[in-house]
């Protein structure tokens, strides 16, 4: 016999009772949400995706989806605390677009960086992150200055070790450590400089998503095209995309490049 939604939503509800938990299914968009009733921070469950992964693996599936949404909300859940834990905080890169505050309405830390780009501040617990909120800056009594330059320290510590692509006479260099700080290494401008010291023709930044920073030494015309169509790509299949628009780096300042190369005027 075929799971129904409503089926299904009597079967979440037996697995996420707990007196400390609210759920609540939202109809019309066939999702299950769980959260803690006083922070009213959560996970929302898409329906069908768990229908389909229950009458392809039955209450297995239930019982790893319980599993993870209970994990989650146990991390959320966690009073964590800057003092101790300096060597732990980096910064992250975001689409200005990108929440401003928490699911509970608390104010998240973050600076701007470029007209597409925020710089969010990160403790890093491991095998996930939380972003730092206004809360827990308050009551370490931290100020975002000193964060910041914590952060930019210990972005400066990671690892670099880029991949080398030339294609039609330009070199395209890959960033991808896959870390969680890949695009945060925009911001050690040691590294830029270096690059830029040695690059030939002009020096081209892009943050397509969390994953990557690609870094091109743009030599020729065709090179704009490349950079661009490549950020674009890269962007549209981001798990978490930052900017589809790459950036020229010229005296410590990245500025958007919105001008393909046959467009731009010769010199």
């Amino acid at each position: 016999m075929k799971m129904t939604t409503i089926k299904m939503k009597k079967k979440l509800d037996e697995l996420f009772q707990r007196d400390d938990w609210r759920v609540s299914f939202i109809r019309d968009k066939d999702t299950y949400r769980v959260e803690w009733k006083d922070t009213k921070q959560g996970v929302t469950i898409k329906i069908p995706n768990v229908i389909a992964k229950y009458e392809h693996r039955g209450e297995a599936a239930l019982e790893e989806l319980q599993y993870h949404v209970s994990e989650s909300l146990k991390m959320m859940n966690q009073q964590h605390h800057l003092d101790g834990k300096e060597k732990h905080i980096f910064p992250v890169i975001r689409a200005t677009s990108f929440p401003k505050k928490t699911k509970a309405g608390v104010k998240l830390i973050y600076t701007e960086h470029t007209a597409e780009t925020s710089v969010y501040y990160a403790l890093d617990l491991g095998s996930t992150y939380q972003l730092i909120d206004e809360t827990m800056l308050q009551e370490q009594e931290w100020t975002i200055d000193r964060l910041k330059e914590i952060s930019l320290f210990n972005v400066r510590s990671l690892p670099i070790d880029p991949n080398k692509d030339t294609v039609a006479g330009n070199d395209f260099y890959f960033v991808s450590p896959q870390d969680g700080y890949d695009a945060s290494r925009i911001l050690n401008e040691s590294f830029l400089e270096e690059m830029k010291a040695n690059a030939i023709g002009e020096l081209v930044v892009a943050v397509p998503h969390q994953d990557v920073l690609i870094v091109a030494d743009i030599k020729n015309e065709t090179g704009y095209d490349i950079i661009a169509q490549m950020t674009m790509k890269f962007f549209a299949e981001g798990r978490v995309p930052i900017t589809s628009l790459p950036f020229v780096y010229d005296e410590k300042k990245l500025e958007p490049v919105f001008i393909l190369a046959k467009n731009r005027p010769k010199e």
